[in-house]
Order: C-alpha cells, then sequence, then structure tokens
C-alpha cells in the first residue's frame, strides 16, 4: 500500500506534528524538572489534540481527494476507494 504522492496538506499536518513534537520535548523536560501533575497533564493534553488534530486533517484529506477523483472518473477505480475508505476509517 505504498503512495508516494503528496497532497496540498501535508506541509500543514507535517507543522502539526512538529508542533507535537515541540509539546512531547517540553513535557520531558517538565517531568526532569519536576513539574505539577496538572502541567504535566494539562501539556499531554496539547500533544493529544496536536496528534488527534493531524491525523483528522490527514484522513479528511485523504478522503477528499481519493473519492473526488473516484467520482470523477480519475485515480484508482471505485471498488479500491471503497476499500481504501473503509480501511482509513478504522482510524476515525
Amino acid at each position: 500500500m505504498s503512495d508516494t504522492h503528496v497532497h496540498q496538506t501535508h506541509p500543514e499536518i507535517v507543522k502539526r506534528l512538529k508542533r507535537a513534537e515541540g509539546h512531547i520535548r517540553r513535557v520531558i523536560a517538565m517531568f526532569g524538572e519536576g513539574r505539577n501533575c496538572l502541567d504535566l497533564a494539562q501539556q499531554l493534553h496539547a500533544v493529544e489534540k496536536a496528534i488527534s488534530e493531524a491525523k483528522r486533517h490527514l484522513i479528511h484529506d485523504h478522503v477528499d481527494h481519493c473519492l473526488d477523483a473516484a467520482a470523477n472518473g480519475h485515480g484508482k477505480p471505485t471498488r479500491t476507494v471503497v476499500n481504501e475508505f473503509r480501511a482509513i476509517s478504522r482510524y476515525l
């Protein structure tokens, strides 16, 4: 299932993941600083939200791109697109 194309939203998704990476680094540092649990939980929540948003954008972009291509008779056969949609929808 190797897909080498890049969607227009991929740079934005990478940006979101880099933001999450920064949050993760900060949380690790906060543990070393002995920060309180409330501060740690807030930062971990920010990490989860950043990753969740990146995933949501990726899935929505995939669905929009692939379903549009199939509806317009371009790209993969409809059966393949439906199977891919079923597969990716498990991650919603």
